[in-house]
């Protein structure tokens, strides 16, 4: 399930320490890096004219690699640079170009654009008018390509520290960083490419990859597949959601539990009536349930309060969602059960935990183990993370999501995996994948509904 691990400009630090101290030499490395980048900048643009904007530092130093590289292939290039090299591997760089290098403020555009003024580390913004003058080149250049990171965003967090153009392509140097994956900064490039340069890395953290998934067995029955229990509530098209996205996620049998009259779903739904919210703790009793799944369309009156405290008292695993985290608040996440699995959006977090400091995987680290459960902290760049420092973060998600539903979906997808596997972080993790697929797979302007109905596809395409 993992696409490769996710470093802070810290740990990228302390990575290439520990290659430097096992002998690798730093200007080694930059000749290492910038051929890496030459060659992914190389298959796209070959011989097209290129522009090559140099910073200060050892990205800047890397940039001055890719030029020459470029050129002794063939390619026009020029170079041009935001004052003199400040690192001894980067004035190497730039006295093994040899040729001219341009005021990057006066520079004509060219056809290729490469950004390597600089990387990882950044901690302050451009002048408005270095940035200004990058937005306009990357503006008229027909292809562009950021050296690590775009030049302008904070490394471990994704914000934008000063204007920041969009760029083609982001080419990360030997590890994924957070700008990679958190938004706004990872709006800002269209296609993000890994480019090894040999040095070992490792992190807790990382891109969520496809999971492989597996048919069940030959003795299996709907019980060994797990028993899902849905509590129903105020708004029943919410619950019926979860309930069929659950149905097709994996899970064996799913009883849909209503207050009011239960509305017409798939016959493989069992909808059973709960005459008031009382009797929910009693349906909840039935020791072959495995997962209960609670808020979507549950309610904030006394009535879901009452159905939302049955549930965490069944003793089942939990998926709280939607209106059973907004009626948690603040003081109540404490009372969440070891082991669930929570799935709020940004407004839901706030009021649950709180303004939490950091990235939004730090938040998402320090919610998970503060309540003891698989935080699922959505939005454009989901995180998952787990009590135990592992997280997962997800993107490229279709911005289609974005509408009435898709939530409860997702909610439902998290307990049938749950339900399937039993471990919280992998069925969290699986169930994201499966919903940002399904989204891919429905195409544009679709509906929550939709997303039903993709899910077999996305499921096959896994086993």
């Amino acid at each position: 399930m993992t696409g490769g691990p996710i470093l802070t400009a810290a740990q990228m630090r302390a990575a290439e320490q520990a290659a430097f101290d096992a002998g690798i030499d730093d200007y080694g490395l930059m000749e290492t890096a910038g051929a890496a980048a030459a060659e992914i900048i190389w298959r796209v643009g070959h011989r097209r004219d290129a522009l090559i904007l140099c910073g200060p530092g050892n990205n800047g130093g890397d940039g001055y690699v890719i030029a020459r590289i470029l050129r002794d292939r063939g390619a026009p290039v020029r170079v041009a640079a935001l004052g003199e090299s400040r690192t001894v591997s980067g004035q190497r760089a730039r006295a093994a170009w040899g040729g001219p290098v341009e005021d990057m403020m006066t520079a004509a555009p060219a056809t290729q654009l490469v950004d390597a003024l600089f990387g990882t580390g950044l901690t302050r913004g451009l002048d408005d008018a270095v940035a200004a003058r990058l937005c306009a080149l990357v503006g008229t250049a027909a292809v562009s390509h950021a050296i690590d990171l775009p030049s302008g965003v904070e490394t471990d967090s994704g914000a934008i520290l000063s204007a920041v153009p969009r760029f083609g392509t982001c080419i990360a140097l030997g590890a994924c960083k957070p700008a990679h994956m958190l938004q706004p900064a990872a709006g800002h490039s269209g296609r993000l490419v890994l480019a090894d340069i040999g040095i070992t890395v490792s992190s807790a953290v990382h891109r969520l990859g496809a999971p492989i998934l597996s048919a069940p067995a030959a003795d299996a029955h709907k019980y060994t597949r797990g028993l899902v229990a849905v509590v129903g509530g105020a708004m029943p098209g919410a619950s019926l959601l979860a309930s069929i996205a659950a149905a097709h996620s994996g899970a064996g049998s799913v009883r849909r539990f209503a207050v009011d009259r239960p509305i017409v779903g798939p016959h493989a739904v069992v909808n059973l009536r709960i005459e008031a919210p009382e009797g929910i703790g009693e349906a909840l009793a039935d020791e072959r349930i495995d997962v209960v799944l609670v808020g979507p369309g549950l309610g904030r009156d006394a009535d879901g309060r009452a159905r939302l405290a049955a549930a965490m008292d069944a003793g089942h695993a939990l998926v709280l969602d939607a209106d059973a985290l907004t009626l948690l608040g603040g003081e109540g996440a404490r009372a969440i059960p070891a082991g669930a699995i929570l799935t709020p959006h940004e407004g839901e977090f706030r009021r649950l935990f709180g303004d939490l400091p950091g990235s939004k995987i730090d938040r998402a680290l320090v919610a998970a183990r503060q309540s003891d459960a698989v935080v699922v902290y959505k939005g454009a760049d989901s995180v998952v993370a787990a009590p135990d420092g592992r997280a997962a973060v997800a993107t490229g998600a279709s911005t289609w999501l974005s509408t009435a539903g898709t939530g409860d979906v997702l909610a439902g997808l998290c307990a049938g995996r749950l339900a399937a596997t039993g471990d919280p972080i992998r069925a969290a993790c699986e169930a994201v994948w499966l919903h940002g697929e399904a989204a891919r797979r429905a195409g544009p302007a679709f509906v929550a509904d939709d997303l039903l109905g993709a899910l077999p596809a996305a499921i096959a395409a896994r086993l």
